[in-house]
């Protein structure tokens, strides 16, 4: 029976891991505390011990927010082989403070530049990759097949098509998008989509890395388009005064047809009273044809510390972690989807869509709390959601934002 060490740590600043690795032993600090992602972990795990006995695997599971606030205090004080943390610019920080490994000989010696190529742009930082992804989750818009079947509207894969079906669905009584924005980060979703089909993923990710101000002329055309559908009343009245959940029986009771949100939200349309069969997904529709299709995909990865001590085993884990096969295990248990494109198809019909989507992907955004500081964030946020209910107050919130931008990234 292959064995390894694993224990379920809180993590909180200054807490003490099993640490300082020998030879032969691999220390992995992951950030899957919660029962389905632990079992999912372990499963994984007793596989690559399976297949390398020789390595003596620790495991320290915690909690996610107490791993967020203890990852930089352990990465310097004393490093794991092997951390998970989140793509894109929530990345960037540990690389550019040497705390993360450049595992690009991984990649090139397994040929994940192939494989896991939706999510290379979002693993890559001055042309070297810095870890391994090994789940991610689709988000989309989600709507009411057979309220478009009842209406004979065709499933729109352009903007035009889209505001095409939005005003079809409101002349019959039903408004196009639900949405709850009590909670602000549902207008992330919007903000990010929007900005990602007007001005495409390399201009998000450096106006998200504040490198451009929201004072742009482009950032302003973003908000134009987005006022296509803010300023004719294609979102349910009062979503700032709903959470999430909150908007999800006017998708139940055909109130409402459509909603932007992740994938995780299938289950509760489902609790909420909706079939399979009424549960329709299509891409975030085309804005500008010339730009590529990036994806919202918030993914989870895996780095080697640059203060690891076992970086050879380490190196052999990430290989492992990365394989079709591997991936597609551990995300049946996690019920998200695998990165590697090789890996097999889920049975959800759903996931499966997802899953051609993202593989498919010119790249991949983490998701606007992901990949601003949380200062940011909020303050982005609330100038997403006050545009949804005050659009005429566009410019004056883009200075705002600005401002905010000047002070976070100085």
């Amino acid at each position: 029976m292959s064995s390894f060490k694993s224990a379920l740590i809180g993590a909180v600043a200054g807490v003490a891991f099993a640490s300082s690795a020998l030879a032969g032993e691999l220390v992995i600090n992951l950030d899957q505390g919660d029962p389905a992602p632990k079992k999912a972990f372990e499963e994984m795990i007793a596989g690559f011990k399976a297949e390398n006995p020789d390595v003596e695997v620790i495991v320290n599971f915690m909690d996610k927010e107490g791993y967020k606030t203890s990852i930089r205090n352990f990465l310097t004080a004393d490093a794991p082989d092997l951390a998970t943390w989140y793509a894109g610019n929530r990345m960037a920080p540990f690389v550019e403070a040497g705390l993360f490994e450049d595992v690009t000989d991984v990649w090139e010696e397994h040929g994940l530049n192939e494989t896991l190529s939706s999510a290379a742009a979002s693993m890559t930082i001055d042309g070297k990759k810095w870890g391994v992804p090994f789940t991610y989750y689709q988000w989309g818009i989600y709507y009411r097949k057979d309220i478009f079947a009842d209406l004979g509207i065709e499933t729109p894969e352009t903007w035009e098509e889209l505001l095409a079906a939005s005003a079809k669905l409101k002349e019959n009584g039903i408004t196009p998008f639900t949405i709850g924005t009590k909670a602000l980060w549902p207008t992330g979703g919007w903000f990010d989509y929007m900005n990602l089909r007007v001005n495409g993923y390399e201009f998000h990710m450096d106006l998200t890395s504040g490198k451009v101000p929201y004072t742009d002329e482009r950032v302003r055309a973003t908000f134009d388009k987005w006022a296509e559908l803010v300023e004719p009343g294609y979102f349910i009245e009062n979503h700032a005064a709903l959470d999430w959940q909150d908007a999800v029986p006017p998708l139940v009771q055909g109130k409402a047809a459509m909603y932007l949100m992740g994938n995780f939200a299938v289950d509760v349309f489902k609790s909420g009273g909706l079939s399979e069969d009424q549960i329709g997904y299509m891409q975030f529709p085309v804005i500008d044809p010339s730009i590529p299709m990036a994806e919202e995909a918030p993914t989870d990865t895996i780095h080697i510390p640059s203060g690891a001590k076992n970086k050879e085993d380490a190196r052999k884990f990430l290989a492992y972690m990365a394989r079709a096969d591997v991936q597609t295990k551990l995300n049946e248990t996690l019920g998200q989807l695998p990165v590697n494109s090789k890996a097999t198809r889920p049975a959800d019909p759903i996931l499966a869509q997802g899953f051609n989507v993202l593989s498919e992907a010119y790249a991949l955004a983490q998701f606007y709390d992901r990949d601003v500081p949380a200062q940011m964030a909020k303050a982005g946020m609330e100038g997403f959601q006050e545009f949804m209910v005050k659009p005429e107050r566009v410019d004056r919130i883009l200075k705002r934002l600005d401002k905010v931008r000047e002070r976070v990234y100085d």
